[in-house]
């Protein structure tokens, strides 16, 4: 297995580095669904950057420190969903985007994947609570601008995904 997500300056040490110099939550107070989506980010970027079999990255993340306090199940959702439909979810967020996935970071599309999935599946979790999450996630372990991306892309995605929250929210003037 390839261990490139841990050892060549990844999410677990951006992550350290970030909350080190002030991230936006620590480790200890993130909820479980949160932790289960950092997971989730881990084996999605070994999937798209290492190439590595599903079944044998779901192995090694679920191995690593800290993984029993997180939600396995959601992590089982997002991590097989978007492994079993990344085609589809390429399809989907492909037209919100103003360059070719080749030239996206594979953590941000990793981000944009469990985002577009959580939207369409995970109807239990509020589309701006993805939104937010997803934006957590890319200040975290993306780029110094990667959240603005994510965030424009997974807002363009939003009222395609959930047309009668997002038409709800933008109503009651909760979101714009």
């Amino acid at each position: 297995m390839n261990d490139d997500f841990r050892s060549t300056g990844t999410a677990s040490a951006n992550a350290s580095t970030k909350a080190a110099a002030g991230g936006t939550r620590k480790s200890s107070a993130k909820p479980a669904r949160s932790r289960s989506r950092e997971f989730a980010l881990q084996a999605l970027y070994q999937f798209i950057v290492g190439r590595n079999e599903a079944t044998d990255i779901d192995v090694f993340t679920r191995d690593l420190s800290g993984f029993h306090k997180a939600d396995a199940a959601h992590y089982d959702a997002l991590f097989f969903g978007c492994t079993e439909q990344a085609a589809t979810l390429d399809s989907m967020i492909a037209p919100k985007l103003d360059r070719s996935f080749a030239e996206i970071s594979p953590v941000e599309h990793a981000i944009m994947w469990i985002g577009a999935y959580e939207m369409q599946h995970c109807l239990d979790v509020p589309w701006r609570v993805v939104l937010n999450e997803c934006i957590e996630l890319a200040k975290d372990f993306g780029g110094t601008d990667g959240h603005k991306y994510v965030n424009a892309v997974l807002n363009g995605l939003a009222p395609e995904l959930r047309r009668a929250e997002v038409s709800a929210d933008r109503q009651s003037g909760r979101a714009k």
